[in-house]
């Protein structure tokens, strides 16, 4: 078996990248983010809803490496740079429809499960205007996201300039 210190590639500023030291496990969490966008598709979630969710998440988290992958993955899927650019402060815009500040709300509630209060208004908030199986899907993408973001945070994944097209 291939160890990070033998393996080079495994490590990044001191750390190993867990995702190619553990790919088994990586690809396990794969699949499950894999599950959780079926099953948000299911619930008639839309890519760009779940896209918030994860970039919200990933703010929250400072995870630098996951903000750039779904920044440019709502991008690609027809989010605006305005909207992008006060995410971090959506309860005060009126950019966001109610659907998706339930969705922000009950994310940050799921990503800061300690406060009680807080957790208890998003999931009320989520109750006005989302189904089970829409706040269902909501929790466990944020779930997901939140454990990416570790993965991420404490590999030191780094975020590379990428070529222009």
């Amino acid at each position: 078996m291939e160890t990070a210190q033998t393996a080079g590639t495994h490590r990044t500023n001191g750390r190993i990248y867990l995702d190619k030291q553990s790919p088994a496990v990586y690809q396990a969490l794969v699949r499950t983010a894999d599950a959780v966008r079926a099953t948000a598709a299911e619930a008639g979630l839309d890519r760009l809803l779940v896209e918030l969710v994860n970039i919200r998440v990933s703010q929250l988290n400072g995870c630098a490496f996951c903000l750039d992958v779904h920044t440019r993955a709502a991008l690609r899927a027809g989010e605006t740079t305005r909207r992008l650019g006060v995410l971090a402060a959506w309860r005060d815009t009126e950019l966001f429809t109610a659907r998706e500040r339930a969705s922000l709300a009950l994310a940050e509630a799921t990503t800061h499960p300690a406060d009680a209060l807080a957790q208890e208004r998003a999931y009320a908030q989520a109750q006005e205007v989302l189904d089970d199986d829409e706040i269902s899907a909501v929790v466990w993408a944020a779930i997901t996201i939140n454990a990416f973001n570790r993965v991420s945070i404490l590999s030191k994944h780094p975020v590379r300039e990428t070529p222009a097209r």
